[in-house]
């Protein structure tokens, strides 16, 4: 990663003594938000989101600004097709991941869980739906559905004939749509449970909202512990969350756009647990302890304070 900020870093300083970047930095920062939540949700990974956006800046400075008609579009374009190629090595290296792989979590401000689609399409329940498509499905689903790109701007994106790319948007949907969560849960159900085991240092709220089929799943990444299946059903789930309840400290977060907590062990962040409610009730737990996961929230949790 650092080898490629220091490119993109060159790049835009060599620009700025020519000149020549202005235009070029204006459309990049303009957009830049749009472009890493289209990175992240295409590769679950924070870290990874921010490379891309490194080799699409790096792209993006060598263009003809002249001839773009529509600078968003060029850009979603670069950042999608960069998303792709690397989607593709991180399958490769996930089929060699060790126990349960799940998406890097990220930390989201108040507001993102306002806009009701963006949060449900970064949850991590949503990331772990998308992990089930192949990964040009994952991108036409994304610029459809949650960035409501017209389906003549992700054919050109994709190089696709925009015939295919209806096709393969219907495809994706109907399989995103068997696979969501049930029902609606408002932030405000999740925060009230999750804040009440903050407060009493307990987890009983969550114990009693457990459905009786939860899944718990731990991802360490083979460098700390971690089930390396699935623990399922809430005889099972329970005892496992008292553990670690009992050996850390709790605080409330907003992670992938819902309320979720970060458990601290001696200050520094053992584990990121997200959950997914359906119909009420607590269907799964997202667990992140691989610690390679955790710098990146580590890193934003400290310049928020």
């Amino acid at each position: 990663m650092s080898e490629h900020r220091e490119r993109a870093a060159e790049t835009a300083e060599r620009l700025v003594r020519g000149g020549h970047m202005d235009s070029a930095t204006e459309g990049f920062v303009a957009h830049r938000n749009l472009l890493f939540t289209v990175a992240y949700e295409m590769l679950g990974s924070a870290a990874d989101a921010e490379d891309v956006l490194q080799e699409t800046w790096l792209r993006w400075v060598g263009v003809d600004l002249g001839a773009v008609r529509d600078q968003r579009a060029y850009l979603v374009r670069i950042t999608t097709r960069q998303a792709l190629s690397r989607l593709r090595t991180l399958r490769r290296r996930k089929e060699s991941y060790v126990g349960p792989w799940l998406p890097e979590p990220l930390l989201t401000a108040p507001d993102v869980a306002e806009d009701v689609e963006l949060a449900d399409s970064i949850s991590m329940a949503m990331l772990l739906v998308l992990e089930t498509l192949k990964p040009t499905e994952r991108a036409v689903f994304l610029l459809r559905e949650v960035f409501d790109l017209e389906y003549d701007e992700i054919a050109e994106a994709l190089d696709k004939s925009a015939a295919a790319v209806r096709q393969i948007a219907h495809r994706a949907r109907a399989h995103v749509a068997a696979r969501r969560p049930r029902g609606a849960v408002s932030a405000a159900e999740t925060r009230d449970a999750l804040q009440q085991a903050v407060e009493t240092g307990e987890l009983q709220r969550l114990l009693d909202l457990l459905a009786p089929d939860v899944v718990l799943l731990t991802d360490g990444g083979g460098v700390v512990q971690a089930a390396l299946a699935p623990v399922v059903g809430a005889a099972m789930v329970a005892p496992v969350l008292g553990r670690i309840a009992g050996a850390v400290s709790l605080q409330p977060a907003q992670v992938n756009g819902y309320p979720a907590l970060i458990l601290r062990l001696n200050g520094a962040i053992d584990t990121v647990m997200a959950v997914r409610i359906d119909d009420g009730l607590f269907t799964g737990l997202y667990a992140v302890r691989n610690p390679e996961k955790l710098s990146y929230v580590e890193q934003e949790a400290t310049l928020r304070r």
